[in-house]
């Protein structure tokens, strides 16, 4: 009888873990299918019918038990971080203004780095691709994104 009740709480932990811990996984629930399935067969070929009926019974119930248990909202609530996240990027400054000049520090394709003055700052190329070391003016500022074009 030790390990029919063994069989049951070991699918009862398997099927718990498949449920809440691993989902989607699919072994957990298996194994625990299993194991239950075979503390019922254990049951009816060493105890009779009344005992394998009363073990499937209690089976049955505690899948049951568990499954209503797991989908109640409460459950899932105290399993969920309720944490609200309240910070704001930092946005940094353009120090840059429509029709400055600069020059290209990396190849700007169509992304880049730029120094204008004393500061670089990531730019974006209107025209396609432009080397490193050219110059290129400011022609767009949108959103703190850089718009430049080459200058020949």
């Amino acid at each position: 009888m030790g390990l029919i009740i063994t069989l049951i709480l070991v699918g009862l932990v398997l099927m718990f873990a498949e449920i809440l811990l691993i989902p989607g996984v699919g072994v957990a629930g298996v194994l625990g299918l299993l194991s239950m399935g075979g503390s019922c067969y254990y049951a009816f070929s060493e105890f009779g019918n009344f005992t394998g009926g009363v073990v499937t019974a209690v089976n049955t119930v505690l899948l049951v038990g568990l499954t209503i248990w797991v989908l109640r909202a409460k459950t899932w609530k105290r399993l969920t971080l309720d944490t609200n996240i309240d910070a704001k990027a930092v946005v940094p400054e353009v120090s840059v203004a429509v029709g400055d000049r600069g020059r290209a520090v990396t190849r700007l394709a169509p992304m880049g780095m730029a120094r204008f003055a004393d500061s670089s700052l990531e730019v974006t190329s209107m025209e396609g691709i432009v080397d490193s070391g050219v110059e290129v003016e400011v022609v767009a500022i949108e959103d703190n994104k850089i718009f430049v074009k080459q200058l020949n």
